[in-house]
């Protein structure tokens, strides 16, 4: 009988239907989002807790040393093709939950953003079994669809997160704060019991360094791996230098904090919008269509946020310089789909490690760059709007070299 390729493979002995499949990836993944966005409204409470400066960009660092503990995918990734998703996904769990409660009775600073790449690397855990079991079940296009329509249900946490935890400030403090994340893995753990192990009984051992170098030269060795791998990269410097100053931009630069979640789960309800239409995108015209479309909108409008903020000599009004950058935190996030779908395509064989590598570039690499991009943003916005234009550029120049067979047009 021949395989419908747009179906998911199951394991003969799979329990859960694909709708709920969906929903438990999705709830798997939106603890990354959770385990940052719940806490920003509480980084002026951490501040004063542990004595900093107002305008301190000591709190971007929380964010900074979370995503640094993605690093740990480039363990779990040889680890989950060697062993199975699902061993992976469970440890990520505890992981995640130990430093999720270590980071409330954190004596110091230091403490807490050690306590923070904790909960990143269950996270990075989390990360490498979950897009494992996606690309297990579907492949091309229809994983770019799936992966669009998991991040939909994500990205409800950008827009929820900063509100709830505005909430729990407000009754708890900022301690409980950083707690509440554990809550909603327990009870996601429990639910991910349901998953079966989709590792591919012809997926290699990678038990051995001879075996995990071969899984890398044949990873490394996809040219389209590699350039979507840069895309995501690149597209997540910006990302992640927003998400981690969002709040010193509005409350210091700005001198509105009372607008911060509010503008917030704004951004947020766009960039869930914009990965719902990339899922209908995707259906009619191909990722590597929808990819580089998106790509040339994205450097039209950092070329006229750049505009806009030298005009205004560094401090454009408020809502427009926001509203511009939802539409290009929207385009990432519609992008990054694609991008993986792309990248994994011609490596299932090694879906674990190849997402790792994927993971932990963007991730890890992105977030350090971004960094150094919050450093910046002390005064004026302007290093944020040259951030966007450049990464523009460069994604455009990664892009459009692809000579890749085009796809066709598929009917909804």
């Amino acid at each position: 009988m021949e395989i419908n390729k747009t179906a998911p493979r199951t394991h003969p002995k799979e329990v859960i239907r694909p709708n709920e499949f969906i929903g438990l990836i999705a709830s798997i993944m939106l603890l990354t989002a959770l385990a940052i966005d719940i806490m920003l409204p509480a980084f002026e409470s951490v501040r004063q807790h542990f004595n900093l400066k107002p305008e301190s960009t000591k709190t971007a660092q929380i964010v900074t040393f979370f995503f640094l503990g993605q690093i740990g995918q480039l363990i779990f990734g040889p680890l989950a093709d060697r062993y199975g998703r699902l061993p992976v996904l469970r440890g990520g769990f505890f992981l995640y939950i130990g430093g999720c409660l270590a980071a409330p009775v954190a004596p110091s600073i230091a403490w807490l953003l050690a306590a923070r790449f904790v909960v990143g690397l269950g996270a990075a855990a989390l990360f490498v079994g979950a897009i494992s079991c996606v690309r297990d079940r579907f492949q091309g296009n229809e994983m770019a669809r799936i992966m669009s329509l998991v991040l939909t249900i994500f990205l409800l946490v950008p827009i929820v997160a900063p509100l709830f935890g505005a909430g729990v400030l407000a009754l708890f403090g900022w301690q409980v704060v950083f707690l509440t994340p554990a809550l909603f893995a327990i009870g996601f753990f429990f639910w991910s019991l349901r998953l079966r192990e989709s590792r591919p009984e012809t997926a290699p051992n990678v038990g051995d360094m001879q075996s995990f170098f071969r899984s890398v030269r044949l990873i490394f060795g996809n040219r389209d791996f590699v350039r979507y791998t840069l895309i995501t990269t690149i597209l997540f410097t910006s990302f992640s230098s927003y998400i981690s100053s969002s709040e010193r931009m509005i409350g210091t630069i700005y001198g509105r904090p009372e607008l911060f979640v509010y503008i917030f789960a704004g951004i947020g309800a766009i960039m869930a919008l914009f990965t719902y239409l990339n899922a209908r995108l995707v259906t009619r015209f191909g990722a590597r269509r929808t990819v580089r479309g998106l790509l040339i909108a994205y450097l039209s409008l950092a070329i006229l946020l750049l505009v806009l903020t030298i005009l205004a000599k560094g401090e454009p009004n408020l809502f427009l310089f926001f509203g511009i950058i939802a539409l290009l935190q929207g385009i990432n996030v519609a992008a990054e789909p694609n991008s993986s779908a792309l990248a994994l395509e011609p490596l299932g064989s090694v879906a674990g490690t190849a997402s790792a590598i994927y993971g932990t570039s963007y991730l890890v690499v992105g977030a350090l760059i971004g960094s150094f991009i919050d450093r910046l943003l002390v005064e004026s916005v302007v290093p944020l709007a040259r951030a966007y234009c450049l990464v523009g550029f460069l994604t455009i120049l990664l892009v459009y070299p692809d000579r890749s067979p085009k796809e066709a047009a598929k009917p909804e």
